[in-house]
């Protein structure tokens, strides 16, 4: 589903992104630790077309990033650190503009499905202007997924939210996973990573030192791997 390799990038004589080589198959739900500068976010936006590779090789569903940049897009959810959305508009407004930016079919009454999914249908008609940050994260999850993409990338979705809309956000996630897509989640939060992840990838320093699958869910694992390889703590 997702090849890389040998991929680089290098910004203002910085080698950001130092040679990583990943492959990851469809429907596996993975996530992306490190310390902060790691790279993980520009791991996520090269793979959502937003930031050019300096050099390597990146193809998603079999489409080459360099070639098939506007194709690839069409089948990607990214949600990054900005919701995206326009904060004078309602929920129901910002995803009927993005589901038809993306010809979704019967817009509205996706958009109205997904704001109740996110646990938000009393503020269908509300202006995000004046929503909370976690109530405004719901929304943009909304918007990442109002196509029903085929690979989801997530940077750090779980900020913000307090436990209940942690629930629902990874319901939704576990929901994409059903319908057979692949998700790549950069997050600080290794409970939700060992919650709802089949893999573990750990950057550090630009290069993925530790690759490995979640078995039961293993939050206590998942720590002593970060350690060792982030905090050299054995």
């Amino acid at each position: 589903m997702i090849e890389i390799k040998k991929l680089s990038k290098q910004a203002d004589n910085k080698l950001i992104l130092r040679g990583i080589d990943l492959s990851i198959k469809k429907g596996e739900t993975v996530a992306i630790l490190g310390p902060n500068g790691a790279g993980k976010s520009t791991l996520l936006k090269v793979l959502a077309t937003l930031i050019k590779p300096t050099s390597g090789i990146v193809k998603i569903n079999g489409l080459n990033l360099k070639k098939d940049h506007i194709e690839i897009k069409k089948g990607l959810g990214y949600l990054p650190h900005s919701s995206l959305l326009y904060d004078h508009y309602s929920p129901l407004e910002n995803l009927v503009f993005f589901g038809n930016i993306y010809g979704v079919k019967n817009v509205e009454e996706r958009a109205t499905k997904l704001v109740k999914d996110v646990g938000l249908s009393f503020f269908l008609n509300e202006p995000v202007k004046n929503f909370s940050r976690g109530m405004i994260q719901r929304i943009a999850i909304a918007r990442a997924i109002i196509h029903e993409p085929e690979v989801l990338l997530l940077d750090e979705p779980h900020t913000g939210l307090d436990q209940g809309a942690i629930t629902i956000l990874n319901n939704v996630i576990l929901s994409m996973k059903d319908r057979g897509a692949t998700t790549l989640m950069v997050t600080h939060d290794f409970k939700q990573a060992a919650e709802i992840c089949d893999r573990i990838i750990i950057v550090k320093n630009g290069k993925i030192v530790d690759d490995f699958k979640m078995e039961r869910h293993n939050l206590g694992y998942v720590s002593e791997k970060y350690e060792l390889q982030v905090e050299g703590v054995s």
